[in-house]
């Protein structure tokens, strides 16, 4: 493939042909049709998965465990759906991803040439219900066609039966409703049941395909009528929702706008809103590419304008809408930038501008596109992630067409997620001719069309009060407020004896309080720098009773009186940088392992030595790998064992097998002749050991090496029988785990400093080499939000409004009062709220149950620091009622240990006194012995009864 598969992508198409093989011996034994059936949400990348499959099966491939399939040359494939476009669509798809396939492979099935007793070996046949119709010429003889679509494929199931493989493209269509499935019959179904047509008085048959892969994005229609169809085999294969929304292909929400009061908000206020919309998008996209050196996204406004009626092109003013967009742009477009995909493929004049007619599969590449006009056409076989802002002129009320367009819009144009900017990881839709329930209606047909649990968040929200806001740090500056502490002396206090007037003379002469705050210099930039470990805060241990005991304060540093402490301004930008350049630790927690520790190792290094983070990253792996692989050969030449294991691969038993297309034996009879291994038996033997070692061209590297001209194959025997050998494969395995680590931890810092493009793909090679994978915690630059009408307004959060500096959140009584606890320190700057299951949010996985799941800490504190400029700390309040409380806690222990970067790690209780005074007690895991005792205790009372005897007061 000319594409690098995501991981659950790999995975489907590992497990598709392992079913695939499994179905096609069975349907060899019993002679039942089987199917395969892939169930993907929308964004999942079905057609790469399938155009993936499709290469292995015809030039065959090797698992990491050694598992071989064969090549298949002569494989053929049907692949068949309800649209013409949408074939051509796939049919292009695959030639311009797969690098195997040669030029002429792929073929549409097209009604004026095509007529073949059997279908050619070798090649993908794309075939669409609407030219097998009745009327249609495919099925039927004249003069022309000597043999029907349907004799056409009897004839090659019956001869080809072996190597035929039928794949059907959005399966539910032809599924009919859940309730008719099981009787009803389509085209499509003709397939899977069979087919008995009479021709001219004849009765005539088709076979039902032995082996059918179908596709779809809610299989539950299709598996219904496959299991309730006589002597048919299913077998089914799951992409889910969580898989697609963690890659990053699928923008993170859609958000559909409409107005509260249609009267008052008309369709020009919201196609004005639409305007402005998609110009932050333009705007902000090419900030982002221009920073990350991307190639410029170059947005699309898409506008669906109404039907026309009595001759009029729409019925929507279309001068109007034009000079609106131009007025907001502010400058008049170009020819080519404003394209339609009208029914009436003519160049369209208005206000001067030639608006000409493009299909709507050309939208996506030619980047001059930044409008496009259409009516309803829009939907099918389009594929257009530039397009995230779309105004829809309808008045029907009918949410079909726009549900599937939406569809379509929700692919990210980069094919990963924006972690610095939330915002351009949504799709905004306005319609003012909708309300709450015409959009609601909008959002179940989507998720009916596109698959029920479509992996992307879908809201409604009014013109008048917007459900979603951005947060940034980009905002005005101010310095922050800090509430008096009654204790603490003013300026204009009498300092012992000494007047005001001489006060202000002596603070002037040595500060100017007006000037810009200036935060110290870190003296840790270098790589070589011990990391500085901020000091901890004064503490007060509790005693047993809950009373507070008295604090230790060496007598000869008492001050006469406290000094005054300005508060610097706020600089979100600054922390933010400074947080996000740390590389702090998080982590990534899915259900199951993707790649093998050897892969990932593999992977990282080619990462490192790309971006020049370790150039000797891939030097130094290799080195130690061909280093195994020569001990363990020493190892055989000292015992004597190395000739006799070469003896007893270069000589094997001449047997009679049957195999399946995929090269898995389906039985063995041994003869006890024995012959030598052709050169072309131990290359294969190679192919095997390389895929064992992480199909990193060891052999070759080996080889490189170790090439001996007495003995030319020696250096590939010596690799198989490495890669032949558990244990020594086991003993790779470790390495590469400790290496894996090692690397992750000594360069996850540069990482962090490196582009967008860097940090995604270590987050993919971390996140697919374990259940719980160590990951780079980043704050975005900007946030959307729900925020909290009720809440209250806080200055120093550090995401905040835009305009105003301010964030709006609600939190429960124990948060409010800890975060007003906190604000009172002298060395509080701001803090976060952690959002929970937020792509972004600090994670931490623990144990419950047996299972790892995650845990999203409620706060983050920056406090100030003299030497480091910053000190973050993580807060977690948390009930002792809770059954994840000691859970949580060790979670949080270990995390203080794995990182000890952070100022304060604390576990917080509220307790409450006879006269219901509260206070916070707090487990400080920070603390080696009360970390140790954290993570040795096996039950909540250990918990409180730690807490007890070393909680404390701040």
């Amino acid at each position: 493939m000319k594409v690098n598969l995501i991981a659950f992508q790999e995975k489907a198409v590992k497990e598709l042909r392992m079913d695939i093989a499994d179905g096609l011996g069975s349907y060899r034994r019993r002679g039942k049709t089987q199917v395969v059936s892939l169930q993907a949400p929308t964004g999942a990348g079905k057609t790469i998965i399938a155009a993936s499959l499709i290469e292995d099966i015809l030039f065959g491939s090797t698992l990491a465990d050694g598992t071989t399939f064969d090549e298949q040359p002569e494989a053929i494939f049907v692949w068949l759906s309800d649209s013409p476009e949408l074939n051509a669509q796939s049919k292009q798809k695959i030639e311009l991803k797969t690098s195997k396939l040669r030029f002429g492979q792929c073929i549409t099935v097209t009604e004026d040439s095509f007529d073949m007793e059997m279908l050619e070996d070798g090649r993908i046949y794309f075939l669409n219900t609407q030219k097998i119709s009745r009327s249609g010429k495919l099925t039927q003889h004249s003069d022309d066609r000597q043999y029907t679509i349907w004799e056409t494929l009897d004839n090659t199931i019956q001869n080809k039966s072996d190597r035929l493989y039928f794949i059907i493209d959005e399966a539910h269509r032809g599924a009919k409703s859940k309730r008719e499935a099981g009787t009803d019959t389509t085209i499509m179904q003709r397939f899977i049941k069979g087919y008995t047509y009479t021709e001219n008085g004849i009765i005539r048959t088709m076979r039902s395909m032995p082996v059918i892969l179908g596709i779809s994005a809610t299989a539950e229609r299709f598996n219904t009528l496959v299991g309730n169809t006589a002597n048919v085999g299913l077998i089914k294969y799951v992409i889910t929702a969580d898989e697609v929304r963690g890659s990053g292909l699928l923008k993170d929400r859609i958000v559909i706008t409409y107005p509260e009061d249609p009267a008052k908000n008309n369709d020009m206020v919201l196609l004005e809103a639409a305007v402005e919309e998609w110009l932050k998008k333009c705007k902000r996209w090419y900030q982002y590419t221009s920073e990350q050196h991307y190639a410029n996204v170059d947005p699309v406004l898409v506008v669906q304008v109404c039907q026309g009626s009595g001759g009029v092109l729409s019925d929507t003013n279309l001068e109007d809408v034009l000079a609106k967009i131009e007025e907001k742009v502010g400058n008049p477009f170009k020819t080519g930038e404003i394209v339609h995909c009208f029914g009436e493929e003519t160049t369209v004049e208005l206000n001067g501008l030639h608006i000409p007619h493009v299909n709507a599969s050309e939208i996506a590449d030619d980047h001059r596109i930044k409008v496009v006009f259409f009516k309803e056409a829009l939907s099918t076989g389009w594929d257009c992630p530039r397009a995230e802002t779309m105004m829809s002129f309808a008045v029907r009320n009918d949410p079909t067409y726009i549900a599937q367009l939406l569809g379509r819009m929700v692919r990210t144009p980069l094919q990963m997620r924006v972690m610095r900017d939330e915002f351009l990881n949504d799709v905004k839709l306005y319609l003012p001719h909708f309300n709450k329930d015409t959009v609601k209606k909008v959002v179940e047909e989507l998720q009916a069309s596109e698959g029920g649990d479509i992996p992307t968040e879908i809201n409604g929200e009014s013109l008048e009060e917007p459900t979603y806001i951005t947060w940034t740090v980009h905002t005005p500056r101010r310095a922050r407020q800090v509430e008096p502490d009654p204790n603490q002396l003013s300026i204009f206090d009498n300092l012992g004896g000494v007047t005001e007037a001489e006060t202000l003379t002596a603070t002037s002469s040595t500060t100017d309080i007006n000037a810009p705050y200036a935060a110290p210099v870190s003296n840790n930039g270098g790589n070589s720098a011990p990391e500085y470990i901020p000091p901890r805060t004064l503490t007060v241990p509790v005693i047993g009773s809950g009373q507070q005991a008295t604090p230790i304060i060496f007598t000869e540093e008492i001050p006469q009186c406290k000094q005054l402490e300005f508060a610097p301004e706020l600089d979100r930008v600054e922390i933010i940088d400074f947080i996000n350049a740390k590389g702090y630790l998080t982590y990534f927690v899915r259900q199951d392992r993707i790649n093998d520790y050897l892969k990932s190792l593999l992977d990282l290094t080619t990462l490192l030595t790309h971006n020049t983070i370790y150039q000797g990253a891939r030097d130094e792996v290799i080195d130690d790998i061909v280093g195994l692989i020569r001990e363990y050969i020493g190892d055989l030449h000292r015992t004597g064992r190395y000739d006799a294991l070469v003896d007893q691969m270069l000589q094997f038993k001449l047997s009679v097998q049957v195999f399946d297309p995929f090269g898995k034996a389906l039985q063995e009879n041994y003869f006890n002749d024995f012959m030598l291994m052709s050169e072309t038996d131990l290359d294969r033997q190679v192919r095997n050991a390389d895929a064992k070692l992480g199909r990193y061209g060891f052999p070759n590297i080996y080889g490189g090496r170790y090439y001996d001209d007495e003995n030319p194959n020696a250096h590939k025997i010596d690799c198989v029988l490495f890669a032949a050998d558990d244990a020594c494969r086991a003993k790779l395995g470790e390495y590469a785990k400790s290496k894996l680590r090692e690397f992750s931890r000594k360069y996850r810092v540069a990482v962090a400093n490196r582009s967008d493009t860097c940090k995604k793909r270590y987050r993919e090679i971390m996140a697919d080499s374990a259940v719980v994978s160590e990951q780079l915690f980043a704050i975005p630059e900007n946030i959307s939000i729900r925020e909290d009408a009720d809440g209250i307004e806080y200055e120093n959060h550090l995401l905040a409004a835009p305009d105003t500096g301010i964030a709006k959140i609600k939190l429960n009584g124990w948060e409010e009062a800890l975060i007003k606890e906190e604000a009172k320190r002298t060395d509080f700057v701001c803090w976060l709220r952690n959002p929970s299951r937020a792509a972004w949010a600090l994670c931490l996985p623990y144990d419950i149950g047996g299972k790892k799941k995650s845990f999203y800490p409620d706060f983050l504190i920056v406090r100030s620091d003299p030497v480091v400029d910053y000190v973050v700390d993580i807060l977690e309040p948390h009930g002792s009622q809770y059954t994840d409380n000691l859970p949580k806690a060790k979670a949080l222990a270990e995390y203080a240990r794995a990182e000890d970067r952070l100022g304060r790690i604390q576990l917080i209780h509220k307790t409450t006194n006879a006269g219901g005074t509260g206070k916070f007690i707090r487990l400080e895991l920070t603390d080696i012995a009360v970390r140790d005792k954290v993570l040795h205790a096996f039950s909540n009372d250990e918990l409180d009864h730690i807490f007890d005897t070393d909680g404390i007061v701040e």
